[in-house]
C-alpha cells in the first residue's frame, strides 16, 4: 500500500499530524469524569488504542461539574476540545454550551449523549454544538472523537507532504457513527500497525510511522460529501456511505446512490459500502459494484471490521546487548521491571544512552515513572548497578502508591489485595465492574474514618475479566453465529459450556484457584449493566460457589463453568425480551465478569453475612417527618440475594433510623423468616442443573439463632401486649428489626449508609442505589466492617410537569395516585391490562404470571405499550402480597399500578433489580391505596372500553383515542385521563 509506495524519511513523519488534540476540558458529574480519567487504566480503558498501538501523545482530561469551573479552567491554560456530557439534566448542556461558545468561539464542542433518545432534542437546540456523539458504554468511541478531530485539522497538510490516503464516511446519524468511528479507527490503526512490523528500526520510529495511516473525514449530507472527495480525490482509500440523507437541504431516499455514482466517475475501482435499513436497497448496491450492509443486521460491526480487512490493507521492549543483538523481551511493565535486575550491565548503558526506557515507558502510558525517569541521566550514578537499582526503587514505589484504589493488571502477589481491583482480562470493565472499580476508589482515596469513626469501610478483593476475554471466547469457539441463531437457552448453555478460553485467561485462572480459598461470587457485568443507559438489572446470571473442594482441579472447574454461564446468560430468553423492550441489539452488548470475595463466615457449613442490604438516596414511601431526599435502607440477615429479589426485609430511614415505620403487628406479620446462605457442604456444585441458585440453600432463622448471628438483629414479639423487646433474652416469636444496631447503636450501621449515600449521590450527579453486608466481627482494626458491594445510578426525567388538581376536568380523570414514582408526560397509550377483581384470587397469583407474560409478549410483537394495573406489590417474590413477576414478563408496561385491597394491602418491599428497572427505564409506578380518601381508579370507564382480550383473571381493553398520564415527580402525584 502507500507506506511501501513512498519511502518517506523520519523528517516526513516528524512533520505529520502535526496537530494534537492534547488538552480536553470534559463538563461531566464527578462520576463521568472518573469514569474517564481515574479508572486506573486510563490509556487502556478510555483511550484505549492509544496504548495498545504504543502512540505516545496521550490527551489530558481535566474534568469539571460546573459553568464556572470551566470557564475558569479555560481562562487559565488552552484547550484543544471540549467535551460535555449529558446527564439527567438536559438543560444544563444547552445552557453551558451557549456560554462557552460565545466566550471561545476558536474551541471545538463535542456533546455525548448516554442515550439514543435524546438525540432530536439536542440535535434541534443545541446550535453551539460541533458535533454530537452518543456513547453505548465502550470507551473507544472518546479515541474515535479525539482523532477525529485531529484528522480534521491535520489533513490538509498531510495529504500535501506525507501522500496519507483518506477514508470518507457518509453518515447522518449520530447513533451510527458513534459506532462506526471507533471501529474504523481501530482497524485502521492495526492495519498500519502490521505494515509496519517488518521495518527494522527503534521504537520511536514506528511510533512515527504510525502518523502516515489514513485519515477518516467525515461527512453528514451530500454537499459536504462532494467537497470532500473532490479536494481529496487523488487520496481516496475508500468510501463508506449511508444511502439516505439530505441533499440540497432536503432528505433525499437516493442520495447515497448519487453519491457513489458520482465517485465512481472519477475513481471507477474505489472500494465502496452502502449501508441501509432498507435490504431492497442491496440490488441497486450490487449494481454499482458495492458492498451493501444492512443497519439492522446483527452483524454489522462484523462485516464493517471485515470489510476494512479485506480491502484496507507497540510494541515490546527488546533489551539489546552493546551490538544491538536481542538479548531478552519484556511484553509488559511486570517483565520489564524484572528483566531489569537480570540483563548484564552493557545492555543497561546501551538503552540508558539513548533514552529508551522512558520512551518506551511513556509510550505505554507509565508516565509518572517515565518522568521520573527522563531527567536522570546515566553518568549521575557511580555505577551501572547503582543506576539498576534505582530503577527498581521507582518502578516499585510507583505501583506500590498508584495501585490503590485502582484496576491493576493480573498479578499472582497482587490478587488478594482489597486496596485495588485485579484484572485478569483486557477489555471494558462493563457497568458493574465500572461501579465496582469506582468504588474501590472512593474507598481507598477518601478518609470515610473521619465521618463514621466506629467501623470499617471496605471492599472484598474483587477481579474483573473485561470484555475482550469475551469476544475472544466468542471467536475462539465459533460461538457468535450459533449463539444468535439458537433459541433453545439450555442448547447455548452447554455450547458456551464446551468452549474453551484463551491461553492467558486460562493460566490466570489456573494461579487464581490456588490463592483464592474463600467463596465466591461471579457477577456479570456487561457494558450496559447498572449503567446510564439502560441497567439490564437483575437480568444477567451470578453465581456464588463455596470454592471448597479438595481437587483443586474441580474448583478450577466450577469458576470456569460459572464464567461460560454469565456469558451464556447475554443469550437468555429474559435478556432477549429485554432487548427488544428497550429497543437495542445483543450484538451491542459485551459482557465482562466480575470475581468477588462472598463476604461472610462459616457457621457450620453455612456461609452468609450478618448483614446485607441496599439503600437508595431518594424515598418514593416517605412517612411522618421524613423526606423523599433523605433516602431509604433495607437491611436483612444472610447473602444480599434475599434482599434483591424483594423477599422481607426491614426497611428504615438512615436518617431517622429509631423512627418505627410500621407497628409491632405489622412488623410482626412482615418480618423475615429465613435467608440465604452458600452450603459449604455441597462441594460438588452443578451449575448447569440447578442453576443460580447451585451453590445456595435457604434456612430458618431458628438455625441462624444457633450459630450466634442473630444477637444484634433481632428482638422478641410480646404478642400478649403487642410490644418488641430488643435481643433474644425473652421467649416468643423473633422480628428481624436490628434494634440494637439502629436503636441502641451497636455500630453505626444508619450513620455510614447516610454517609455513602451523600458521597455517592453526589459523585455520580443523580440519585443512587448502594448495595452492601456487614461482618460484625471486629478484625481490621478491631472494628466491624461494613462492605460497599455495588452502586447504581438511578435515573429519571428531570423536567417539570407540575398537576394543578384544581384546573382539571375531574370527569376525564381514570385514576388519580398521590404515591407515584416517575415524571414527565405520555400521550401515546391506548391500551389497559387490567386484573378483573371480581375474578382476583390472592392463591392463584402465580397463574396470574404466566397470563400477562403472554399477554406481554403479544404487546411486544404490535409493539404497544401499555398501562397494567393489578392488586398488590407487582415484581415481589412473595406471592401471598402481590402478583410475582419478573422484569421480562412486563417489560412493555410503561405506567404499572398496583391497587391495595380489603384483605390485600401494600407491602413496600419491591425487589431491588425490578425497582431499578422502573426507574431507569422512567416507567411509571403508582400506588393506590382503596381506603384512601382522594386516590381512585374509574373502573366504570376501563369497563366501557373496547375489549381487545379477556383471560381467567386479566382484560385487555383499548382506548379509541390516545390517553394522557402526567406524572408530577416533585409533588409524587400522577393522573391519568382521556378525552
Amino acid at each position: 500500500m502507500f507506506l511501501n509506495r513512498y519511502n518517506a524519511n523520519r523528517d516526513i513523519f516528524h512533520d505529520l499530524m502535526s496537530f494534537k488534540v492534547k488538552e480536553i476540558l470534559l463538563i461531566a458529574t464527578l462520576y463521568d469524569a472518573y469514569t474517564l480519567e481515574k479508572e486506573g487504566r486510563f490509556t487502556e480503558s478510555i483511550l484505549g488504542e492509544y496504548s495498545q498501538l504504543n502512540l505516545t501523545s496521550v490527551p489530558r482530561i481535566t474534568g469539571v461539574t460546573t459553568f464556572e469551573e470551566a470557564k475558569k479552567q479555560l481562562k487559565s491554560r488552552h484547550f484543544d476540545l471540549i467535551i460535555i456530557m449529558v446527564g439527567n439534566d438536559k438543560n444544563k448542556p444547552a445552557v453551558v454550551s451557549k456560554k462557552l461558545k460565545n466566550i471561545f468561539p476558536y474551541i471545538p464542542i463535542f456533546l455525548l449523549l448516554n442515550n439514543n433518545m435524546e438525540i432530536n432534542y439536542f440535535r434541534d437546540k443545541l446550535i453551539s454544538i460541533d458535533r454530537i456523539f452518543v456513547w453505548n458504554g465502550d470507551s473507544t468511541v472518546f479515541f474515535a472523537m479525539v482523532k477525529l478531530l485531529e484528522d480534521k485539522v491535520n489533513i490538509e497538510n498531510d495529504t500535501k507532504i506525507g501522500y496519507v490516503k483518506v477514508i470518507l464516511l457518509v453518515e447522518d446519524s449520530e447513533k451510527y457513527y458513534s459506532r462506526y468511528l471507533p471501529i474504523l479507527y481501530s482497524s485502521v490503526m492495526e492495519q498500519t500497525q502490521r505494515l509496519i512490523e517488518d521495518v527494522s528500526t527503534d521504537d520511536l520510529y514506528k511510533v512515527l510511522r504510525l502518523r502516515a495511516r489514513p485519515k477518516i473525514l467525515l461527512a453528514t449530507d451530500y454537499e459536504d460529501a462532494i467537497e470532500i472527495f473532490n479536494n481529496y480525490s487523488d487520496n481516496m482509500l475508500c468510501l463508506i456511505s449511508d444511502v439516505k440523507f439530505k441533499k440540497n437541504g432536503k432528505f433525499d431516499e437516493k442520495a447515497g446512490f448519487s453519491l457513489v455514482n458520482y465517485a465512481r466517475s472519477i475513481y471507477p475501482d474505489l472500494p465502496i459500502i452502502l449501508q441501509s435499513s432498507d435490504p431492497d436497497n442491496a440490488v441497486m448496491a450490487s449494481e454499482l459494484k458495492s458492498i451493501f450492509i444492512n443497519k439492522n443486521s446483527d452483524y454489522l460491526i462484523q462485516n464493517i471490521k471485515s470489510f476494512i480487512e479485506r480491502y484496507l490493507g507497540f510494541g515490546n521492549f527488546i533489551y539489546k546487548d552493546a551490538r544491538g543483538a536481542k538479548i531478552a523481551v519484556a511484553r509488559n511493565l511486570k517483565e520489564f521491571e524484572d528483566l531489569i535486575g537480570k540483563i548484564p550491565a552493557e545492555s543497561i548503558l546501551y538503552h540508558a544512552k539513548r533514552n529508551h526506557f522512558s520512551l518506551w515507558l511513556m509510550a505505554r502510558g507509565e508516565i509518572k515513572i517515565a518522568k521520573m525517569i527522563n531527567p536522570v541521566k546515566i553518568t549521575d550514578f557511580k555505577t551501572i548497578d547503582e543506576f539498576r537499582n534505582f530503577m527498581n526503587y521507582v518502578i516499585k514505589t510507583y505501583r506500590n502508591e498508584d495501585n490503590i484504589g485502582k484496576v491493576i493488571n493480573f498479578e499472582k502477589r497482587e490478587i488478594l489485595d482489597e486496596t485495588n481491583v485485579v484484572s485478569l482480562g483486557e477489555g471494558a470493565l462493563g457497568g458493574k465492574g465500572r461501579g465496582l472499580a469506582f468504588v474501590n476508589t472512593l474507598i481507598y482515596n477518601f478518609n470515610f474514618s473521619e465521618l463514621v469513626p466506629k467501623i470499617n469501610i471496605r471492599t472484598p478483593p474483587t477481579l474483573i475479566i473485561g470484555t475482550y476475554e469475551f469476544d475472544l471466547f466468542m471467536e475462539i469457539n465459533h460461538l457468535k453465529e450459533k449463539a444468535y441463531k439458537e433459541d433453545d437457552y439450555d442448547k447455548i448453555k452447554n455450547l458456551f459450556l464446551a468452549g474453551e478460553f484463551s491461553y492467558d485467561l486460562t493460566k490466570r485462572l489456573k494461579i487464581l484457584v490456588e490463592v483464592m480459598k474463600k467463596p465466591i461470587a461471579v457477577r456479570s457485568s456487561s457494558l450496559f449493566e447498572d449503567s446510564t443507559l439502560q441497567p439490564f438489572s437483575g437480568i444477567y446470571s451470578t453465581y456464588m460457589l463455596p470454592n471448597n473442594y479438595a481437587d483443586i482441579k474441580v474448583r478450577y472447574k466450577q469458576i470456569c463453568d460459572a464464567i461460560k454461564l454469565v456469558y451464556a446468560s447475554m443469550f437468555s430468553n429474559s435478556a432477549r425480551l429485554y432487548f427488544q423492550a428497550v429497543n437495542y441489539k445483543i450484538e451491542e452488548e459485551k459482557m465482562a465478569v466480575v470475581i468477588q470475595e462472598v463476604v461472610g463466615n462459616n457457621y457450620n457449613g453455612c456461609y452468609y453475612p450478618h448483614i446485607s442490604g441496599t439503600a437508595q438516596s431518594h424515598n418514593f414511601y416517605p412517612v411522618s417527618h421524613m423526606k423523599p431526599e433523605d433516602g431509604f435502607a433495607v437491611s436483612a440477615i444472610g447473602l444480599g440475594k434475599y434482599v434483591v429479589e424483594g423477599d422481607k426485609t426491614y426497611r428504615y430511614s438512615p436518617k431517622f433510623p429509631k423512627l418505627d415505620i410500621n407497628t409491632p403487628k405489622d412488623l410482626f406479620k412482615s418480618t423475615q423468616l429465613d435467608l440465604y446462605v452458600l452450603n459449604m457442604d455441597n462441594q460438588d456444585v452443578d451449575l448447569l442443573r440447578d442453576g443460580e441458585e447451585a451453590g445456595l440453600k435457604k434456612i430458618d432463622l431458628m438455625e441462624a439463632e444457633k450459630h450466634g448471628t442473630l444477637n444484634h438483629c433481632v428482638s422478641v414479639y410480646n404478642i400478649d401486649n403487642d410490644t418488641i423487646e430488643p435481643g433474644l433474652d425473652n421467649y416468643g416469636p423473633r422480628i428481624v428489626n436490628f434494634a440494637n444496631i439502629l436503636k441502641y447503636d451497636y455500630i453505626p450501621l444508619a450513620d455510614t449508609i447516610d454517609v455513602l449515600l451523600d458521597v455517592v449521590k453526589e459523585a455520580l450527579g443523580c440519585d443512587c442505589e448502594i448495595e452492601y453486608a456487614v461482618d460484625l466481627n471486629k478484625t481490621v482494626n478491631n472494628l466491624p466492617s461494613f462492605y460497599l458491594l455495588q452502586i447504581k445510578p438511578l435515573i429519571g426525567n428531570e423536567e417539570d410537569y407540575n398537576i394543578d388538581f384544581d384546573k382539571i376536568n375531574k370527569d376525564k380523570i381514570i385514576l388519580f395516585a398521590e404515591k407515584s414514582m416517575g415524571n414527565g408526560k405520555l400521550e401515546d397509550i391506548q391500551d389497559v391490562i387490567f386484573v378483573d377483581n371480581g375474578k382476583f384470587d390472592k392463591l392463584k397469583t402465580q397463574e396470574m404470571v404466566d397470563e400477562i407474560e403472554i399477554l406481554n409478549k403479544k404487546m411486544i410483537e404490535k409493539n404497544k405499550k401499555y398501562i397494567l394495573i393489578g392488586p398488590g406489590r407487582w415484581g415481589t417474590r412473595d406471592k401471598f402480597i402481590g402478583i410475582p413477576v419478573i422484569w421480562t414478563q412486563i417489560s412493555n408496561a410503561k405506567i404499572i399500578v398496583e391497587v391495595s385491597m380489603e384483605d390485600f394491602p401494600l407491602d413496600a418491599s419491591l425487589g431491588s433489580h425490578f425497582f431499578h428497572n422502573v426507574t431507569s427505564m422512567n416507567v411509571g409506578y403508582f400506588s393506590i391505596s382503596h381506603s384512601s380518601p382522594t386516590e381512585f381508579i374509574d373502573w366504570q370507564v376501563l369497563n366501557k372500553q373496547k375489549v381487545m382480550e379477556t383471560t381467567k383473571f386479566f382484560k385487555h381493553v383499548r382506548f379509541e383515542k390516545p390517553i394522557s398520564v402526567v406524572m408530577d415527580g416533585k409533588k409524587r402525584i400522577s393522573m391519568i385521563k382521556f378525552e
